[in-house]
């Protein structure tokens, strides 16, 4: 797990880490920025410090396949076969948290995700 928002594309056609430009690649980092700018820790860019100590998302944000190259995956197919806008938010660096700290991923993901509807 991490703390960001992915947005497309997440391949791209080298098959390398790179960043991968989609036609509505503002768009999708000015989605991604309104989630972002509402949760103060993923804002900030370097949340899993203890784990990965190179990864830095600039303002929490990142296209896919910048981070890492997947073929294949539903947010770039859904784009270009649906014309459906997704971006896949990484709530934290533990990829399965306790059940008794879903309140504190609520508290911190409430406001953006009420920012993130606002887009629509």
């Amino acid at each position: 797990g991490s703390l960001v928002v992915n947005y497309p594309f997440d391949d791209d056609e080298q098959g390398i880490a790179i960043y991968s430009k989609s036609p509505d690649d503002d768009v999708f980092q000015k989605l991604a920025l309104a989630y972002s700018k509402e949760n103060a820790e993923m804002y900030q860019g370097s949340p899993c410090k203890d784990m990965y100590p190179t990864e830095y998302f600039p303002h929490g944000i990142t296209n896919g396949a910048q981070w890492y190259n997947v073929p294949g995956g539903m947010q770039d197919w859904n784009y270009l076969h649906t014309n459906c806008f997704e971006v896949t938010i990484e709530l934290g660096c533990v990829k399965y948290p306790k059940a008794e700290e879903l309140p504190k991923y609520w508290a911190q993901n409430r406001r953006s995700l009420l920012q993130f509807m606002k887009q629509v």
